[in-house]
């Protein structure tokens, strides 16, 4: 009985010593070392990447909480009963036989992703579960809250939260976060009951900001969209510009796709083709040849080039008007898009002075945006220009642009001939200015355009209701294959700026491939930029121009036009 009687003693004071005396083998702090190394682990925190938005702080693309489910296989084959399993398969909808499948490729495996990003709330039903050998770890999932307006613009991430296309690619360190560390306390189904300690705080992505507007990028793609589909085209484009700025204010591009929804995204919906895209610009540059001549001081405003009889050859080729439109100025080369008067005009011009002139407007040379797939064009240089050559690279062929390139030479003739660096990024510093050309020649030259945009010239369908438009009609032909250009295959370009005496905006359209029987750039291009370019300026709330409203008046009939209209 006695010694019955001192075996709870001595079990008692066993125990004491293991779990109070801290030098004893096995003992307190031994046990406490066990204890932690099974329940106590260092927790990644994630970093969210960094806001974007457009230059109102309206999100173009945010990042919201998900939650990753992986699993440990071995756990889950010495632990899990075929019950758990089942229900695993029920809560992941896919069957049994899948699950299992699964499993088995990674048996031999610690790790794997069971379900990548999933709402909280599923995941957590799934983790209510409590099968053994299921975690979750939290992650973050972009959202674009445009869509498809601003797709190829923003661009998109992969599932592992890095930049793929557009400004999430360009902008990847800056909108990229930093993931910390924490040490917690896990229970054996591997959910945390306790944070202990911070060991590394998470560093989050910086805010990006465009220079979008994205209530005038709703316009573009609205009207661009509805242009593509009326005309059946291949693909289009439309560049907005702040000609005070070099700010991009709108950026679209058709076909278009969902980021949101990748799942039946086609490779050319990806492409940013106002940055990507090189296109012969056509008669677009017209107007930088009509600049040249004024800068020779062989020509002004009121020389007169005579066109008849509406052709004109030129060593091995013809250059052919639709109509013979005789004596003609500058003004009416550009009002008309005279083939002709251009070809005569650049004949008497040096050509190197020409090419020398498109490569200040920015040809040949890239925005240097970081953008990816962003193109600079081609400016080519000749050793020797035979006047072919000559006639044709004066009404833009032979070198090639984008529509952001061709944008931003628009935006030197509208800023009175000063040159600024063209951003997406919204920017409260004023640009730094280089003049490149005289501002009284740039002056000319846009009251010019303006005749072209009038009722009377090839770009009417441009005008605007209250505002004075300057801007030029391109319809170009397409390169073959194999070379040469298809007479049946057509983009259609217009390229303009508004008010014609105090630009605010430039904006530049492209159509590709017109099917619907329409090909002319007055046509198909110029009401797509009268409905961009006329919403922008008063979503900007720009001041209409007395020089529309004396054209207006004097539209009207007589006696209202005495009473100043309605």
């Amino acid at each position: 009985m006695l010694i019955l009687g001192s075996l709870p003693v001595v079990v008692a004071s066993k125990i004491a010593q293991l779990q109070v005396m801290p030098s004893e083998e096995h003992g307190a702090e031994f046990l406490q070392t066990q204890g932690d190394a099974r329940t106590i682990r260092t927790e990644t925190i994630p970093g969210h990447r960094g806001l974007i938005t457009d230059r109102n702080g309206e999100p173009l693309a945010v990042s919201t909480p998900v939650t990753t489910l992986i699993a440990n296989p071995q756990r889950i084959a010495e632990q899990a009963t075929a019950k758990d399993l089942a229900n695993l398969a029920k809560a992941l909808n896919i069957s049994r036989a899948q699950l299992d499948g699964r499993f088995k490729r990674y048996r031999n495996k610690s790790f794997m992703y069971l379900a990548r990003q999933l709402p909280s709330a599923e995941a957590d039903r799934i983790l209510d579960l409590r099968i053994p050998g299921i975690f979750g770890r939290q992650e973050y999932k972009r959202f674009y809250p445009a869509g498809e307006v601003t797709a190829q613009l923003v661009g998109f991430t992969d599932i592992n939260d890095d930049g793929q296309e557009g400004m999430e690619f360009a902008y990847n360190a800056i909108l990229s976060g930093e993931p910390g560390a924490k040490k917690v306390v896990k229970d054996l189904a591997g959910r945390v009951i306790k944070d202990i300690s911070l060991v590394k705080p998470a560093s989050h992505g910086s805010t990006l900001k465009l220079s979008i507007d994205l209530r005038v990028q709703y316009a573009a793609y609205r009207a661009l969209k509805a242009a593509v589909q009326k005309h059946q085209a291949k693909s289009g484009s439309v560049v907005v510009l702040d000609v005070q700025t070099g700010e991009v204010l709108a950026m679209a591009n058709q076909p278009s796709f969902n980021p949101n929804d990748r799942t039946s995204l086609r490779p050319d919906s990806i492409r940013n083709r106002a940055m990507t895209d090189m296109m012969e610009p056509g008669s677009t540059v017209k107007p930088f040849t009509i600049l040249a001549a004024l800068e020779s001081g062989k020509f002004n405003a009121e020389t007169v080039i005579d066109t008849n009889p509406g052709r004109y050859k030129v060593s091995y080729k013809t250059f052919v008007d639709p109509h013979n439109y005789g004596p003609l100025t500058l003004a009416g080369i550009l009002k008309k898009s005279s083939q002709v008067g251009t070809t005569k005009v650049a004949l008497q011009l040096n050509p190197d002075n020409t090419r020398e002139l498109f490569e200040r407007m920015g040809f040949g040379e890239g925005i240097g945006s970081g953008f990816p797939g962003e193109t600079s064009g081609n400016l080519p240089g000749y050793r020797k220009w035979d006047p072919v050559t000559q006639a044709t690279f004066a009404f833009g062929y032979g070198l090639s642009a984008s529509p952001l390139q061709l944008a931003r030479a628009y935006s030197i003739l509208a800023n009175n001939g000063l040159r600024h660096e063209v951003t997406m990024l919204a920017s409260d510093r004023q640009p730094e200015n280089v003049r490149v050309i005289a501002a009284q020649l740039t002056s000319k030259v846009r009251h010019m355009l303006n005749a072209a945009a009038s009722d009377k010239g090839t770009g009417s369908r441009a005008m605007i209701d209250g505002y004075s438009v300057g801007g030029k009609t391109g319809t170009l032909h397409k390169v073959k294959a194999g070379g040469g250009y298809d007479p049946h295959r057509y983009m259609s370009a217009f390229a303009g700026l508004a008010p014609v005496d105090n630009p605010r905006l430039v904006t530049v359209v492209v159509i590709d491939e017109p099917r619907d029987g329409d090909y002319f750039g007055g046509l198909v291009a110029a009401p797509v930029f009268s409905e961009v370019t006329g919403s922008a300026l008063r979503l900007l709330q720009v001041t209409p121009d007395a020089m529309t409203a004396a054209r207006d008046i004097a539209s009207l009939p007589p006696m209202l036009a005495k009473r100043g209209g309605l």
